[in-house]
């Protein structure tokens, strides 16, 4: 092996190295025994994304949900949430789970989404910890509906 000086030694094989004992033993019982930490199981073959399921007449959206992809939903949407009316705007930007987007004009909850996915038949607006904030299902074309967390109606159309 020729290097820039003109050398042409190797490079000195590694020493080995020694690998240190794995130990095994049983874990400490929990500290504690309280099962409510832990989510109820779904009742429905409906699970929505973050555990909670959607409601009222949510379900019948999601039962009669048209299909859709994220391409589909990339670019601004016209929101309509509890009376009033503001801007969405969704890209492909990965940003946590999810993709970053953002809202303007907006009240209430939609005011802190930055980030949305496409979970099954449903769009999942997400809050800029990650957390869902509203789910919505694909009803026509280029138009969703849903509700907040909070059980306010919203409808995405362009």
């Amino acid at each position: 092996m020729s290097d820039f000086g003109g050398n042409s030694t190797s490079p000195a094989p590694l020493q080995a190295q020694p690998v240190p004992t794995v130990s095994s033993g049983q874990l400490d019982a929990p500290a504690t025994t309280d099962t409510s930490q832990f989510p109820a199981a779904p009742v429905s073959g409906t699970a929505a994304v973050g555990g909670v399921q959607p409601a009222g007449a949510d379900v019948a959206a999601a039962t009669n949900a048209l299909d859709v992809t994220k391409e589909s939903m990339v670019g601004n949407w016209r929101v309509a949430n509890g009376g009033s009316s503001c801007d969405m705007f969704l890209t492909l930007t990965n940003l946590g789970s999810g993709s970053r987007g953002g809202t303007r004009g907006c009240a209430g909850e939609l005011t802190q989404m930055g980030s949305w996915e496409v979970a099954g038949k449903q769009v999942v607006l997400k809050d800029r910890n990650g957390n869902p904030l509203a789910r919505l299902f694909k009803t026509a074309d280029a138009r969703f509906d849903g509700s907040t967390n909070s059980g306010q109606p919203v409808s995405l159309s362009r």
